[in-house]
This record gives C-alpha cells, sequence and structure tokens, in this order.
C-alpha cells in the first residue's frame, strides 16, 4: 500500500466513491467546500453500485493507490484507511457531550474553562476533544495539517450543523487547515496585538508512538482504538526538537492573554514520557490517560 504520509505531504489525489445517483449535489458540495477552504485535494469521484459491506471497504483500503473516502446511503463521509473505516462520527459523542463537566472530564478538570474562554485545539484530529471543550461554552479554533482530515471535520460540521440540538455547539467551532506552528507564529507575529484574540487555553495532543499507550511491564494502559490507528496512517510521532518547538510556541501564545493566566493542556498516555522532557505545573490522571498542564 502506497505510503499515505508521504502522499498527504503535496497535492492529494483522492478518490470519493459514493452510493446513489441523487448524491451528486452532495459530491458538488464537497468540491464547494474544498475550494472554499483551500484545501490541496483532488477529487476523483465514482459512483459505486455494489454492496460496500465492511469486508469489502477493507478489501478496497488494503488495495489502494490513493486515499479513499466513502459518501455512504446516510451522506456521511469515511474515510477507509488500512482496512479501517472510519468518521468523525460526533453524533455519537452526544450523551458524553450534554454530560461533560469537570467532574466527569480530566480535560475539563485540567482546562478550567468557562463560557468566555478562548480555546486552541491545535492537534484536532477526528475533534472529538474539541466537542468536550466547546460544551463549556468557549470558543474552540480546531488547528487540522492533514488536508483529508480538516475535510473530514469540515463536512462532520455542516452535517451536525444541521441538527437543531448541536447547532449552537457547532458555531463555537472554526475548523482551519494548517499545521501548529505556522499558526502560531502567525498569532505571535499579527494577532497577539488584538486584546479581543487573547487565547486562554491551547491543547495539545500530538501524535505518540504506538507503543506507548501501554506499560511495557504491566501492559496496563489504553489500547489503541481505530480512529488513532487510523491517525497513525498519517502523521509521524514529533522528534524532541518539534516538541520543545511545539510547546514553547503554544506557551508563548497564552503569554499575551494580559492578566490572565493562560494554560497550555498537554494530552499524554498514562505511562508516556512529558512532552520536551519540560515538568507541568501540575497533572490530572486516570488509568489510562494523563493531562499535563503548563501555566503561564
Amino acid at each position: 500500500m502506497t505510503n499515505l504520509k508521504q502522499v498527504l505531504t503535496a497535492d492529494i489525489s483522492c478518490q470519493l466513491l459514493y452510493v446513489n445517483e441523487t448524491q451528486a449535489s452532495q459530491v458538488e458540495s464537497l468540491q464547494a467546500l474544498i475550494a472554499e477552504h483551500k484545501l490541496p485535494i483532488i477529487l476523483n469521484t465514482e459512483l459505486v453500485t455494489e454492496k460496500l459491506n465492511q469486508k469489502r471497504r477493507q478489501q478496497l483500503s488494503q488495495i489502494a493507490t490513493q486515499p479513499i473516502l466513502l459518501l455512504d446511503e446516510k451522506d456521511k463521509l469515511s474515510w477507509l484507511s488500512d482496512g479501517l473505516s472510519v468518521a468523525p462520527e460526533w453524533d455519537k459523542m452526544q450523551r458524553r457531550v450534554v454530560s461533560a463537566g469537570r467532574k466527569s472530564e480530566l480535560l475539563l478538570q485540567a482546562a478550567k474553562l468557562t463560557a468566555d474562554s478562548q480555546v486552541i485545539d491545535a492537534t484536532a484530529g477526528f475533534g472529538h476533544d474539541s466537542l468536550i471543550l466547546a460544551s463549556t461554552g468557549a470558543q474552540v479554533t480546531m488547528l487540522e495539517q492533514q488536508p483529508l482530515m480538516a475535510l473530514l471535520l469540515l463536512v462532520e460540521q455542516l452535517r451536525m450543523s444541521t441538527l437543531p440540538n448541536w447547532q449552537k455547539l457547532m458555531s463555537r467551532l472554526q475548523v482551519i487547515n494548517t499545521d501548529a506552528l505556522t499558526y502560531f507564529a502567525r498569532f505571535n507575529n499579527y494577532l497577539g496585538a488584538d486584546n479581543e484574540q487573547a487565547i486562554d487555553v491551547i491543547y495539545l495532543d500530538p501524535m505518540f508512538p504506538e507503543d506507548s499507550y501501554q506499560d511495557s511491564k504491566t501492559g496496563k494502559g489504553a489500547k489503541v482504538g481505530k480512529h488513532m490507528q487510523a491517525l497513525h496512517q498519517l502523521a509521524h510521532p514529533p522528534t524532541l526538537d518539534e516538541e520543545q518547538q511545539l510547546l514553547q510556541s503554544a506557551q508563548a501564545v497564552v503569554s499575551q492573554n494580559g492578566q490572565k493566566q493562560g494554560r497550555v493542556i498537554v494530552k499524554r498516555p498514562q505511562f508516556a514520557p512529558l512532552l520536551a522532557d519540560q515538568q507541568p505545573s501540575e497533572s490530572w490522571n486516570n488509568e489510562a490517560v494523563r493531562f499535563d498542564g503548563y501555566f503561564v
């Protein structure tokens, strides 16, 4: 199979499968979304009449020479990756989002957000943590470096915006296809002088080696789910130098937050070493995950 990490560093030629002739308007909407957000994606569309069950999806993804997107009969956009079929599926987060609070979510204990907080989720992925952050009423800017993932997020935001119970939450999310360091540099150079743009919290969940999710001695810890497996097809774990740049740049952004204390919150597998080998101000953890807080 083609190395998607290499494929996704330039313009992406991507196969889009759709299952019904009536979906032509949805395909046009996807093309328009790509153009609007200047995503470097070229869609090669194909109507498929065969039944795309899980076995067939797995076969297609394993023999693919380019990324495959699937627009299914429910108009949900999925990515077929190395035998996996994955999508943001924010609707499955409803119960957790509704009940989210500091008692139930370690992330919210660490972030300590209020309804007027400004947050950057610098490593958005499938956007699940962004939903938890935005459930507080905070405005969340979601940065996603990979154009394919950014497209999935944008499509999911539009899909969920059609549901009345989700519209307020969706209005608090902004998806941007960019890497964190580029965005932070732009913020520090141009946006930092605008007090209205002051950022309260930056959330980092950088890719980590797959063998770091469990303790090598006891075997305890979190198993890698299918969403994380898929992300490992796209992104390399950062080097130590890259971790240091990421943390320092994030701290520089939140340090411009006037008299308030800015926070950088870093998500780690429970048994993973510290980001950039830097000791946090405070940590919150359970048996699977750890949130390290760096206060500025």
